[in-house]
């Protein structure tokens, strides 16, 4: 494996750990029992991430390993400010720091890989921000149910 590429995937693997550790941090700060449920699920997303980085590192797989879906992108995120993490925030306000944390880290992958011509490490480069970008349109989706419920017979 080139320096390169090692170089990229242990930057990735660093800011997977980092996003396990934000929102293992956040789950044990608030007491909202179905936004920790969420925020279990999005760290276990990151740490599969992770171990999914390593397995590439260690060659494992290719940059296929992990599939590319289409995403819809509510762009709640872009115009919604994060709300500061208390112990007694609502999920709405859980799942909008989690959009904005998944934001920022498709705009991490896809600045990497726009740094980067086609090839191998493009191509997994965008494929983990297509990881990022499902994951803030799941905690996008479940923030409009939570902060505008449907309403009966509307």
């Amino acid at each position: 494996m080139e320096k390169r590429l090692e170089d990229v995937v242990d930057l990735a693997i660093r800011r997977e750990e980092e996003a396990f550790a934000f929102y293992t941090d956040i789950y044990k700060k608030i007491e909202d029992k179905e936004a920790k449920e969420t925020l279990k699920f999005l760290a276990d997303e990151e740490k599969r991430h992770k171990e999914f980085l390593v397995n590439y590192k260690n060659g494992q797989y290719g940059a296929s390993g992990l599939r590319m879906s289409s995403v819809v992108n509510y762009k709640i995120a872009e115009y919604l400010e994060k709300p500061d993490i208390t112990k007694d925030m609502e999920s709405k306000d859980v799942y909008l720091v989690a959009a904005h944390r998944e934001t920022n880290s498709y705009n991490f992958y896809t600045a990497l890989a726009g740094e980067h011509a086609d090839g191998e490490i493009k191509t997994m480069l965008l494929r983990m921000a297509n990881e990022e970008l499902k994951h803030k349109e799941k905690v996008e989706y479940l923030y409009s149910n939570t902060a505008f419920p449907q309403l009966e017979g509307g």
